[in-house]
């Protein structure tokens, strides 16, 4: 069984949501009315523990009372939801109200996910239950949907995150088919430049144009072959400026 619980600030200790207020009104001057409020909501989705545990967890793990309102049912009013399992999500809003949320890529290391569950196993003193976050925005006031998109553009960092679904789901346990194969990039070592351009940007890579170039001379002059999507990929983590400093430039 999947519990969930919304947690929002309460007013006045609502930062997070005013802050991006503020620079979503200084990058969406268009479409985005003045008068329209923004609200932050953090969703924690858990499995593998009861019900009684879970209403424990609540103001200890997932809130701060004094700061913190915490809801079992979606805290905004008029907004309907599908229910548990049923893939609807969001069924209906409200006039003047936008609603997305956005969670963790597949694969993506969740800091809070991860504290909340271990949190949740030094209660129980138990098996450690799985915990899924998103956090849900809600735009209440005239917002076009140029904005709203523009407003997504800018929150969702699509090498780590991704637009949510608002369906609670019927459990959190994914299953991964595993491949016995490995796609390589086909005719990665001749690709010109425009070419580069796109695959740069048709996978979501974090390096630049000049990044991709070296790593493209690399496999052409050494390994004389296409790199796989999985070397790609490895080298556009450890290349990036966090972690290159250790990866890379590390001396032992």
């Amino acid at each position: 069984m999947v519990s969930r619980v919304y947690v929002e600030k309460k007013p006045g200790f609502d930062v997070e949501a005013q802050q991006l207020r503020a620079e979503l009104r200084a990058v969406v001057a268009e479409g985005l009315s003045p008068l329209a409020t923004l609200r932050v909501i953090n969703v924690y989705d858990v499995e593998g523990i009861d019900d009684d545990l879970f209403e424990r967890c609540i103001p200890t793990v997932f809130s701060e009372p004094q700061v913190d309102t915490a809801s079992r049912t979606f805290p905004v009013e008029g907004v309907l939801m599908g229910s548990a399992g049923s893939g609807r999500g969001v069924v209906a809003l409200p006039k003047n109200v936008a609603v997305f949320a956005v969670e963790a890529l597949p694969g993506q290391f969740d800091q809070r996910a991860d504290s909340a569950a271990e949190c949740v196993q030094l209660i129980s003193q138990g098996d450690r239950p799985t915990v899924r976050c998103m956090k849900v925005y809600v735009f209440e006031g005239a917002v076009s949907d140029e904005a709203l998109a523009a407003i997504k553009h800018y929150v969702i960092n699509p090498v780590e995150s991704r637009e949510a679904s608002m369906d609670k789901p019927a459990t959190l346990k994914v299953e991964y088919a595993i491949p016995t194969t490995v796609a390589s990039v086909t005719g990665f070592i001749h690709m010109d430049e425009a070419a580069l351009s796109d695959l740069l940007a048709n996978m979501g890579l974090a390096m630049d144009l000049d990044d991709l170039k070296f790593l493209q001379a690399y496999f052409r002059d050494e390994e004389k072959r296409d790199p796989t999507i999985t070397e790609v990929r490895m080298v556009d983590t450890y290349w990036s400026d966090h972690c290159r400093h250790t990866t890379f430039l590390t001396e032992i």
